[in-house]
């Protein structure tokens, strides 16, 4: 067991993801409004832990979201493949009157807070309309793998500040299970010592699909993967 008291996530080679520093684990449910359309979430279970616990990364635990050694007996495939460029380099940036979205497309977990009112995308080339503004910083900061982020246009950037958690997404309206949602700014290790930008909201692949490990990629959806708590 780690002695440090550093917040961090290590993805074990072909294995689970090794949470320490004593991070809280809770469960986050998507919510949709009148029109279907994801718009909050909704803190579930709350998990009892240790300093250091392990995550499933295959998808295929018994005993979800922790691991229970099934990767060896299914020799899970997983190596990650994501970049460690900063955010800032792998992001296209929309401007709009009072705002600029910046977009890493290949973050994406799928959680769809992006979508109410016509689209981000859409929405960012409005925000001189205070209502359309706050819209639009909502739906960036509702998105859990941070691919989305709001600055004004001195530069700053708008972003609650998250307090250090991990959060399995569980999506009831597509009836599937999500990722691991890592919050407020806790360091993420591979299993080669090296380490990706500390980031304030991040999103890492369970259901062991993503094209884009460690972090998610929405394939989750696709696969329809369940973890058995929906």
């Amino acid at each position: 067991m780690s002695n440090s008291k550093e917040k961090k996530i290590v993805i074990s080679n072909n294995g689970p993801c090794v949470v320490s520093g004593d991070i809280p684990l809770t469960v986050e449910v998507i919510t949709s409004n009148k029109d279907g359309f994801s718009w909050d979430w909704k803190q579930g279970k709350k998990f009892e832990t240790k300093p250091e616990y392990y995550l499933c990364r295959c998808g295929r635990s018994e005993n979800k979201p922790f691991c229970d050694g099934t990767h060896t007996k299914t020799r899970f495939k997983g190596k990650e493949t994501a970049s460690k460029e900063p955010y800032a380099k792998q992001a296209q940036t929309m401007d709009g009157p009072t705002l600029q979205l910046s977009d890493a497309e290949n973050l994406c977990a799928f959680a769809r807070f992006c979508d109410p009112e016509g689209k981000i995308w859409s929405l960012i080339e409005k925000t001189a309309d205070p209502k359309i503004r706050d819209l639009v910083i909502r739906e960036a900061m509702h998105c859990p793998s941070g691919r989305l982020t709001i600055h004004d246009k001195t530069g700053k950037e708008i972003e609650h500040k998250l307090p250090p958690s991990v959060a399995i997404i569980e999506d009831p309206p597509m009836k599937c299970s999500g990722p691991l949602w890592v919050r407020g700014g806790i360091t993420i290790e591979s299993g080669d010592g090296t380490r990706y930008e500390t980031r304030n909201r991040v999103t890492l692949c369970r259901c062991g699909a993503s094209q884009n490990k460690p972090f998610c990629d929405g394939s989750h959806a696709s696969i329809k993967f369940n973890d058995g708590m929906l």
